[in-house]
């Protein structure tokens, strides 16, 4: 049913950047790249990669977020106009399978500009099915227990990985501006580089090593960073847990004295707040970065990294 209204919505949208084409057409002075004022036309999926796009990007590109500020990607659903504009898009940044409404409207419309970012993130299958189910109801492949954790950036060493494959394929699109792309990649290569670092020492030292968070977005991170996580939910973040599920939280909890249950900021907290109060532990927020609300729109995935980073180490008593 939500496919099919999909699909309403992207045939509508081409015929709207059908028009909107045929309306602009081209400015002597755009570049050979295509686009307003002489620069790139990039979507981005959502933020992480749109943080990517605007900062290796810089001047050269003109940037649209498909995931607007206080929406939760997974559930994105596209409109007319966003469509639209993945039709007429040079370059379409995404994650393939994160986003099923992006995945459809760039199969459909932007086939040449689409770039699939998930195999420079070097997917792994880390999680585990905790949502509810109707009887009889069979899994999907994002709530599998062999499905690809796609949380690739909250691992800075894969989140480079996708940088610098974002850069290359901007060189291609673009190569008039290609030294500038390459340079601006350095800096910011340079600074999640930075990141793991501060990472690895900061969590070298820590007297717990467990950590619960509402949805299982952490793997890679606990994974490269000696950790380990526990979901409560899977990888959608506003999925029901089952009963048993949250009971073994709970007995991890105690048995793993752990001190803290984050939540994150676009889903409601009631579900991690409840496990809390029923074990006797505090609530704090640890950001899946996956969008920016009202609260931290002055973030960036940098900031919000690091502010991460001192949550854990508070909740694991790191040294």
């Amino acid at each position: 049913m939500r496919s099919s209204a999909r699909a309403l919505v992207a045939g509508a949208a081409v015929l709207a950047a059908v028009t909107l084409a045929g309306c602009g057409g081209s400015s002597g002075g755009d570049s050979a790249a295509g686009g307003s004022g002489g620069k790139l036309d990039v979507v981005a999926s959502f933020y992480p990669l749109e943080f990517i796009a605007r900062t290796v990007g810089g001047d050269a590109v003109n940037v649209t977020t498909l995931t607007a500020p206080g929406v939760e990607p997974h559930d994105l659903e596209l409109t007319p106009k966003q469509v639209g504009e993945i039709a007429a898009a040079k370059l379409v940044v995404y994650e393939k399978s994160l986003q099923p409404a992006v995945d459809e409207a760039v199969e459909q419309n932007a086939k040449a500009a689409g770039f699939d970012v998930a195999p420079a993130g070097k997917l792994e299958a880390t999680g585990a099915d905790f949502e509810e189910h109707e009887e009889g109801e069979a899994k999907t492949a994002a709530h599998a227990e062999d499905a690809l954790d796609p949380h690739f950036w909250l691992d800075p060493v894969r989140y480079a990985g996708v940088v610098t494959a974002v850069t290359d394929k901007l060189v291609a699109v673009d190569s008039a501006n290609a030294e500038g792309y390459k340079a601006r990649a350095k800096t910011l290569l340079d600074e999640v580089g930075k990141l793991d670092t501060e990472y690895k020492t900061g969590l070298a030292n820590c007297k717990l090593k467990t950590f619960v968070t509402s949805h299982e977005a952490f793997a890679y991170l606990a994974k490269r960073y000696g950790l380990t996580m526990v979901g409560i939910a899977g990888f959608t973040p506003d999925a029901e847990p089952t009963p048993a599920r949250i009971e073994e939280v709970q007995k991890i909890v105690k048995s793993q004295h752990v001190t803290t249950i984050f939540y994150e900021e676009l889903v409601s907290p009631k579900v991690a707040e409840s496990i809390a109060r029923d074990v006797g532990v505090k609530t704090a927020v640890l950001s899946p970065i996956e969008g920016l609300s009202d609260a931290n729109s002055q973030e960036t995935y940098l900031s919000l990294m690091r502010e991460n980073l001192q949550e854990l180490r508070k909740a694991n008593s790191c040294a």
